[in-house]
């Protein structure tokens, strides 16, 4: 049996990346649509290596007969016509911020709680967490079924393309005027992001955080465990694809690099590459056009009874959000909810 899919968004780097992971995956369709803002209508978009698909108008398309929808056109896009597409009848996989603390709205990684799918009735919406949070609670949970944490710190390196296609052009073109010595003033980011690293992701909140380091905290409570203290540093690198993460974590009994690692390399979703004596370790470059979270430098915290650091990578386009995405379609396919 096929199913009719929707994507929303779909010029945009994610929406790219979920056609593309639908051919990839083989994902069972009888048809898809590629949907976008009036302005991109009569384009045309990849859907594999031999297929395009010309972009309708979302404003003006009928969702009646849709299985699933994948969206990912901004959050008050998806506010505005992600509840009109559930309503009639389209199962509703969102990328956006929008429904993720909603408490009938299930936010899920597969790999970490699958289970939260059963509640997706209430709204017919299932929201994809941050991409940032998702590769770290898919390397988290392994851990955390047998040691459980109690306290996490992370500091993020996070890939320009997380803020989208005019984003990486600003990261391509002001680098290439550093060098003809035509400095540009930068628009997408507040401060120049060629050579420079840049501490401010989203907004900033009224206790001096940002908006991505909030989301770090309350979305690892919701899908992972709400004990667990999460204190999370984002910062944006001249890296075009892929994030990274340095990742403290105290746990409330011992475990070991080695015990962590072996738990890891059991997971589901996780590739470990850690051999120091090799130099072997993923850095994001490696980690383009992967499925897999890649989890390196596992090693004991000395200052606190029961700690390990870890390095985590992920393609945050891919398992950041795309692929998480077709993930879920996928469970609720195997699960029998659709």
């Amino acid at each position: 049996m096929g199913y009719r899919v929707a994507v929303v968004g779909a010029t945009g780097n994610v929406g790219n990346e979920m056609l593309q992971i639908l051919a990839e995956r083989k994902f069972p369709v009888d048809e898809v649509f590629a949907l976008a803002s009036e302005r991109s209508t009569g384009k045309q978009v990849s859907f594999g290596e031999d297929h395009t698909l010309k972009v309708q108008d979302l404003a003006t398309f009928d969702f009646r007969g849709v299985d699933i929808g994948l969206f990912s056109p901004g959050a008050k896009v998806s506010a505005k016509y992600a509840p009109k597409a559930a309503a009639e009848g389209c199962i509703v996989i969102d990328n956006t911020s929008q429904f993720r603390m909603d408490p009938d709205v299930p936010l899920v990684v597969p790999e970490v709680n699958r289970a939260a799918l059963a509640g997706f009735e209430r709204r017919n919406i299932i929201a994809n967490p941050n991409c940032s949070t998702i590769q770290m609670v898919v390397a988290l949970k392994p851990l955390h079924d047998i040691a459980r944490i109690k306290r996490v710190v992370v500091a993020t390196y996070q890939s320009v393309s997380g803020a989208g296609k005019e984003a990486m052009d600003e990261l391509f073109d002001h680098t290439k005027a550093i060098y003809m010595n035509d400095r540009k003033q930068p628009e997408v980011f507040k401060k120049p992001i060629p050579f420079n690293v840049i501490p401010q992701i989203d907004v900033w909140m009224e206790d001096g955080s940002t908006k991505e380091e909030w989301k770090m905290m309350v979305e690892t409570k919701k899908i992972l465990d709400p004990n667990i203290a999460v204190t999370a540093t984002c910062v944006r690198v001249p890296v075009f694809v892929g994030h990274s993460e340095a990742v403290n974590v105290e746990f409330e009994s011992p475990l070991s690099p080695d015990e962590a690692r072996e738990a890891l390399r059991e997971a589901e979703g996780v590739v470990v590459v850690d051999d120091l004596a090799r130099d072997e370790f993923v850095t994001p470059i490696e980690c383009v056009g992967e499925y897999g979270v890649y989890v390196s430098r596992i090693r004991k915290d000395p200052t606190v009874p029961y700690g390990l650091n870890m390095w985590v990578v992920s393609d945050n386009l891919r398992k950041g959000a795309a692929l998480n995405a077709v993930q879920i379609a996928e469970a609720l396919i195997e699960d029998g909810l659709i």
